[in-house]
């Protein structure tokens, strides 16, 4: 492990801009970072810092496996790989939330309390890019579910009989309503999170400790700007 270096593993796709802009702000410069480039790794010298690009779902296990100190990554994902890391952190961007969702001539009548009757849904089928996250909020409720892992469009599911259900994430729901669904649970809300490797965490406490904080007083500040 290398000492003088952190090497910090950054999502691809649409959480790769917040998260070098808000590394930018602390002081490491990475705004040339990026996917256009198709580079999947950073030397930044100046700052004793190393930078890898990697899929979202994979930042995780780079970082349980020691081949990243830090990473940026969802709570969604951090919640489905279940691995072991530390989470430091809410960097309180890419916001989502994970909800269950059905088509709207199948949903089940209303409790008193106004929220749905998921028990007639005991049993059935549901469609989702997180089958942990699924069986675990079933679980939570009492309930068995049979999850069916999807890696996409899971909208498609329940409109040809694939799925009864699915859980998904949103932001806005508005891909839900093109689709004629209707969330009728939430689960959870998400963001993205700064995670360490355990042993990185111990050998290297002062490096990642200075930039917790860093990351910690930059966000505060913003919300005070608001």
């Amino acid at each position: 492990m290398d000492k003088d270096f952190l090497t910090i593993a950054l999502p691809k796709g649409k959480l790769l801009i917040d998260s070098t802009q808000l590394l930018s702000k602390v002081g490491i410069e990475c705004s040339h970072v990026n996917e256009d480039s198709r580079k999947l790794f950073y030397d930044l010298p100046d700052n004793k810092v190393k930078i890898i690009i990697c899929r979202p779902t994979d930042i995780p296990t780079y970082v349980e496996y020691g081949a990243a100190d830090l990473g940026f990554v969802g709570k969604d994902t951090l919640l489905e790989e279940n691995k072991d890391v530390a989470e430091l952190l809410d960097l309180r961007f890419g916001y989502c939330r994970f909800v269950v969702a059905m088509l709207e001539t199948s949903v089940p009548p209303k409790l008193p309390s106004g929220e749905y009757d998921l028990s007639l849904l005991n049993h059935q089928r549901v469609a989702t890019k997180f089958p942990r996250v699924t069986e675990s909020f079933f679980s939570s409720i009492g309930m068995q579910v049979t999850p069916i892992k999807l890696h996409g469009n899971m909208e498609l599911a329940p409109c040809v009989d694939l799925s009864e259900m699915i859980v998904d994430i949103v932001s806005t729901g508005k891909t839900l309503r093109e689709n004629h669904l209707v969330e009728v649970a939430p689960i959870l809300e998400a963001t993205t999170r700064l995670i360490a490797n355990r042993v990185a965490y111990r050998m290297k406490y002062e490096r990642i400790r200075d930039l917790v904080a860093a990351l910690r007083g930059c966000l505060q500040a913003e919300v005070s700007a608001k």
